[in-house]
Protein backbone atom coordinates (compact mmCIF):
# COMPACT_ATOMS: atom_id res chain seq x y z
CA UNK A 1 0.00 0.00 0.00
CA UNK A 2 1.78 2.97 -1.33
CA UNK A 3 1.84 5.86 1.26
CA UNK A 4 -0.26 8.94 0.55
CA UNK A 5 1.02 12.15 -1.19
CA UNK A 6 2.83 14.67 1.03
CA UNK A 7 0.33 17.90 0.17
CA UNK A 8 2.70 20.56 -1.25
CA UNK A 9 4.90 23.28 0.66
CA UNK A 10 2.72 26.43 0.56
CA UNK A 11 4.90 30.11 0.71
CA UNK A 12 5.19 32.36 3.60
CA UNK A 13 3.42 36.44 3.47
CA UNK A 14 6.40 38.21 4.99
CA UNK A 15 5.23 42.15 5.78
CA UNK A 16 8.16 44.08 4.98
CA UNK A 17 8.96 46.97 6.85
CA UNK A 18 10.20 50.15 4.62
CA UNK A 19 12.22 52.82 5.89
CA UNK A 20 10.44 55.67 7.18
CA UNK A 21 11.97 58.26 4.58
CA UNK A 22 9.56 58.46 1.75
CA UNK A 23 8.57 61.71 0.18
CA UNK A 24 11.31 63.26 2.15
CA UNK A 25 14.32 65.47 1.03
CA UNK A 26 17.01 63.29 2.34
CA UNK A 27 17.53 59.23 3.11
CA UNK A 28 18.00 57.60 6.25
CA UNK A 29 21.00 55.01 5.92
CA UNK A 30 19.12 51.62 5.08
CA UNK A 31 21.58 49.70 7.17
CA UNK A 32 20.61 51.82 10.41
CA UNK A 33 17.13 51.84 9.81
CA UNK A 34 16.41 48.32 9.16
CA UNK A 35 18.16 45.26 11.19
CA UNK A 36 20.38 43.19 8.96
CA UNK A 37 18.11 40.23 9.11
CA UNK A 38 15.08 42.33 7.78
CA UNK A 39 16.82 42.95 4.49
CA UNK A 40 18.62 39.77 4.17
CA UNK A 41 14.89 38.45 3.76
CA UNK A 42 13.64 41.67 1.54
CA UNK A 43 16.68 40.32 -0.83
CA UNK A 44 15.81 37.22 -0.76
CA UNK A 45 12.37 37.09 -2.39
CA UNK A 46 11.29 37.85 -5.85
CA UNK A 47 7.43 38.19 -5.14
CA UNK A 48 5.78 40.93 -3.81
CA UNK A 49 2.23 43.01 -3.55
CA UNK A 50 2.84 46.41 -2.80
CA UNK A 51 1.50 49.89 -2.49
CA UNK A 52 3.22 51.56 -5.44
CA UNK A 53 5.17 49.30 -7.93
CA UNK A 54 7.85 52.70 -8.79
CA UNK A 55 8.71 53.04 -4.83
CA UNK A 56 8.47 49.18 -4.44
CA UNK A 57 11.46 49.02 -6.79
CA UNK A 58 13.35 52.10 -5.47
CA UNK A 59 13.40 50.28 -1.98
CA UNK A 60 14.69 47.27 -3.64
CA UNK A 61 17.57 49.22 -5.40
CA UNK A 62 18.63 50.62 -1.96
CA UNK A 63 18.38 46.72 -0.79
CA UNK A 64 19.90 45.47 -3.45
CA UNK A 65 23.20 47.80 -2.60
CA UNK A 66 23.19 45.84 0.86
CA UNK A 67 22.36 42.42 0.19
CA UNK A 68 22.20 41.30 -3.28
CA UNK A 69 18.44 40.69 -4.52
CA UNK A 70 17.79 36.90 -5.48
CA UNK A 71 16.47 37.95 -9.08
CA UNK A 72 17.49 41.34 -10.65
CA UNK A 73 15.35 43.88 -10.59
CA UNK A 74 13.48 43.73 -13.61
CA UNK A 75 12.97 39.97 -12.90
CA UNK A 76 10.74 40.55 -9.81
CA UNK A 77 7.14 39.78 -9.80
CA UNK A 78 5.65 43.27 -8.21
CA UNK A 79 1.82 43.51 -7.89
CA UNK A 80 -0.05 46.62 -6.75
CA UNK A 81 -2.69 46.68 -4.21
CA UNK A 82 -5.97 48.29 -5.73
CA UNK A 83 -6.37 52.02 -5.96
CA UNK A 84 -9.71 52.15 -4.72
CA UNK A 85 -7.96 49.62 -1.24
CA UNK A 86 -6.28 52.78 -0.87
CA UNK A 87 -8.66 55.28 -0.71
CA UNK A 88 -11.83 53.48 0.50
CA UNK A 89 -9.61 51.07 3.33
CA UNK A 90 -9.18 47.25 3.21
CA UNK A 91 -12.16 46.37 5.36
CA UNK A 92 -15.08 47.88 3.71
CA UNK A 93 -16.07 50.74 6.06
CA UNK A 94 -18.74 53.32 5.07
CA UNK A 95 -20.71 51.05 3.10
CA UNK A 96 -17.64 49.85 0.95
CA UNK A 97 -17.45 45.94 -0.25
CA UNK A 98 -13.90 44.75 1.85
CA UNK A 99 -11.38 44.09 -0.85
CA UNK A 100 -11.21 40.21 -1.27
CA UNK A 101 -6.85 39.69 -1.74
CA UNK A 102 -6.91 36.15 -2.03
CA UNK A 103 -5.98 36.19 -5.67
CA UNK A 104 -3.36 37.96 -4.91
CA UNK A 105 -1.84 35.06 -2.72
CA UNK A 106 -1.86 32.22 -5.68
CA UNK A 107 2.02 31.82 -5.90
CA UNK A 108 1.84 31.19 -1.88
CA UNK A 109 -0.14 28.56 -2.52
CA UNK A 110 1.71 27.32 -4.85
CA UNK A 111 4.75 27.24 -2.79
CA UNK A 112 6.21 30.53 -3.37
CA UNK A 113 6.95 33.18 -0.44
CA UNK A 114 5.72 37.02 -0.88
CA UNK A 115 6.46 40.19 0.39
CA UNK A 116 3.97 42.63 1.65
CA UNK A 117 5.42 46.37 1.65
CA UNK A 118 4.08 49.90 1.71
CA UNK A 119 5.66 53.33 1.04
CA UNK A 120 7.33 53.61 4.46
CA UNK A 121 6.65 51.90 7.11
CA UNK A 122 4.89 48.64 8.35
CA UNK A 123 2.56 47.32 6.21
CA UNK A 124 -1.27 47.00 7.48
CA UNK A 125 -0.44 49.84 10.14
CA UNK A 126 -1.56 53.09 9.19
CA UNK A 127 -1.08 51.67 5.38
CA UNK A 128 -2.88 49.63 3.27
CA UNK A 129 -2.16 45.96 3.56
CA UNK A 130 -4.44 44.53 5.87
CA UNK A 131 -6.75 42.91 3.56
CA UNK A 132 -3.68 40.91 2.33
CA UNK A 133 -2.62 39.13 5.89
CA UNK A 134 -6.35 38.46 6.61
CA UNK A 135 -6.50 36.63 3.08
CA UNK A 136 -3.14 34.72 4.08
CA UNK A 137 -4.50 33.38 7.46
CA UNK A 138 -8.02 32.63 5.13
CA UNK A 139 -5.98 30.33 2.97
CA UNK A 140 -4.52 29.09 5.68
CA UNK A 141 -0.87 30.42 4.82
CA UNK A 142 1.94 31.47 7.51
CA UNK A 143 2.21 35.32 8.61
CA UNK A 144 5.55 36.59 9.61
CA UNK A 145 6.01 40.87 10.21
CA UNK A 146 10.20 41.72 10.08
CA UNK A 147 11.24 44.13 12.08
CA UNK A 148 11.70 47.44 10.78
CA UNK A 149 10.70 51.19 11.76
CA UNK A 150 6.69 52.21 12.93
CA UNK A 151 6.41 55.56 12.89
CA UNK A 152 3.58 55.68 15.61
CA UNK A 153 4.62 53.78 17.94
CA UNK A 154 8.79 55.24 17.62
CA UNK A 155 6.34 58.66 18.03
CA UNK A 156 4.56 57.69 20.69
CA UNK A 157 7.49 56.47 22.89
CA UNK A 158 9.50 59.81 22.10
CA UNK A 159 6.44 62.02 22.95
CA UNK A 160 6.44 61.19 26.82
CA UNK A 161 2.43 60.43 26.84
CA UNK A 162 0.45 57.56 28.12
CA UNK A 163 1.98 54.36 26.49
CA UNK A 164 -0.21 52.02 27.86
CA UNK A 165 -3.30 53.50 26.41
CA UNK A 166 -3.70 55.33 23.05
CA UNK A 167 -5.82 55.16 19.65
CA UNK A 168 -4.56 56.21 16.39
CA UNK A 169 -7.33 58.25 14.25
CA UNK A 170 -5.88 58.76 10.55
CA UNK A 171 -6.54 61.51 8.95
CA UNK A 172 -8.59 64.64 10.79
CA UNK A 173 -10.75 66.37 8.05
CA UNK A 174 -9.88 68.75 5.99
CA UNK A 175 -13.01 70.74 6.53
CA UNK A 176 -12.43 73.80 9.33
CA UNK A 177 -15.01 73.40 11.03
CA UNK A 178 -15.29 69.95 11.40
CA UNK A 179 -11.73 69.44 11.97
CA UNK A 180 -12.13 71.77 14.70
CA UNK A 181 -14.83 69.48 15.47
CA UNK A 182 -12.96 66.71 15.58
CA UNK A 183 -10.22 68.10 17.75
CA UNK A 184 -12.32 68.47 20.41
CA UNK A 185 -13.66 65.12 20.53
CA UNK A 186 -9.85 63.34 20.47
CA UNK A 187 -8.79 66.02 23.31
CA UNK A 188 -11.97 64.64 25.42
CA UNK A 189 -10.64 61.79 25.26
CA UNK A 190 -7.23 62.02 26.06
CA UNK A 191 -8.06 64.27 28.86
CA UNK A 192 -10.97 62.21 30.60
CA UNK A 193 -9.63 58.66 30.13
CA UNK A 194 -6.27 59.36 29.58
CA UNK A 195 -5.95 58.26 25.79
CA UNK A 196 -3.15 59.31 24.18
CA UNK A 197 -4.76 60.24 20.46
CA UNK A 198 -2.25 59.85 17.68
CA UNK A 199 -2.92 60.67 14.22
CA UNK A 200 -1.06 62.10 10.43
CA UNK A 201 -1.58 64.41 7.66
CA UNK A 202 -0.54 64.59 3.81
CA UNK A 203 2.72 66.39 4.71
CA UNK A 204 1.72 69.56 2.28
CA UNK A 205 -1.31 70.24 5.37
CA UNK A 206 1.19 69.63 8.15
CA UNK A 207 1.32 73.64 9.37
CA UNK A 208 -2.46 73.75 8.60
CA UNK A 209 -3.26 71.21 10.83
CA UNK A 210 -0.71 72.69 12.98
CA UNK A 211 -2.28 75.76 13.36
CA UNK A 212 -5.61 74.47 14.00
CA UNK A 213 -4.73 72.64 16.81
CA UNK A 214 -3.23 75.09 18.31
CA UNK A 215 -6.29 77.13 17.98
CA UNK A 216 -8.74 74.56 19.12
CA UNK A 217 -6.60 72.55 21.73
CA UNK A 218 -6.82 73.56 25.47
CA UNK A 219 -4.15 75.27 27.23
CA UNK A 220 -2.98 72.76 29.36
CA UNK A 221 -3.02 69.93 26.58
CA UNK A 222 0.21 68.19 26.08
CA UNK A 223 0.51 68.40 22.42
CA UNK A 224 4.02 66.59 20.59
CA UNK A 225 5.10 65.85 17.10
CA UNK A 226 7.36 63.49 15.68
CA UNK A 227 8.97 64.09 11.98
CA UNK A 228 11.37 62.92 9.26
CA UNK A 229 11.49 59.93 12.13
CA UNK A 230 15.12 57.75 11.69
CA UNK A 231 16.77 60.65 9.36
CA UNK A 232 19.25 63.21 10.73
CA UNK A 233 17.05 65.68 11.09
CA UNK A 234 14.37 64.01 13.03
CA UNK A 235 11.99 66.25 15.54
CA UNK A 236 10.38 65.18 18.59
CA UNK A 237 8.76 67.66 20.55
CA UNK A 238 6.40 67.42 23.51
CA UNK A 239 4.78 70.50 24.91
CA UNK A 240 1.78 72.29 26.67
CA UNK A 241 0.07 74.03 24.15
CA UNK A 242 0.22 77.11 25.84
CA UNK A 243 4.19 76.72 25.90
CA UNK A 244 3.51 75.96 21.77
CA UNK A 245 1.60 78.91 21.27
CA UNK A 246 4.66 81.31 22.84
CA UNK A 247 6.65 79.67 20.46
CA UNK A 248 5.27 78.21 17.25
CA UNK A 249 7.27 76.54 15.84
CA UNK A 250 5.16 74.83 12.59
CA UNK A 251 6.30 71.32 10.86
CA UNK A 252 6.72 71.86 7.73
CA UNK A 253 5.26 70.71 4.35
CA UNK A 254 7.67 68.71 3.33
CA UNK A 255 8.35 66.03 5.87
CA UNK A 256 6.08 63.10 7.43
CA UNK A 257 5.20 64.20 11.00
CA UNK A 258 2.75 62.28 13.87
CA UNK A 259 0.50 64.31 15.90
CA UNK A 260 -0.11 63.52 19.26
CA UNK A 261 -2.86 64.83 22.25
CA UNK A 262 -2.69 63.99 25.81
CA UNK A 263 -1.95 64.78 29.47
Amino acid sequence: MSAAPHPAPRGTLYLVPAPLDFGCDTQADLAAALPDGTLRAAASLTRWICENAKSTRAYLKRVDAVHPLAAPLQAQHITELPRAVHKKGDHGGAGHVAFDARPLLAEALAGHDIGLVSEAGMPAVADPGASVVRAAHDLGLRVVPLVGPVSLLLALAASGLNGQGFAFTGYLPQDGGERAHRIRELESLALKQGQTQLFIETPYRNAALWQALLQTLQPNTRLAIASGLTLQTARTDSRLVRQWRQQNEAPDNRTPAVFLIGR
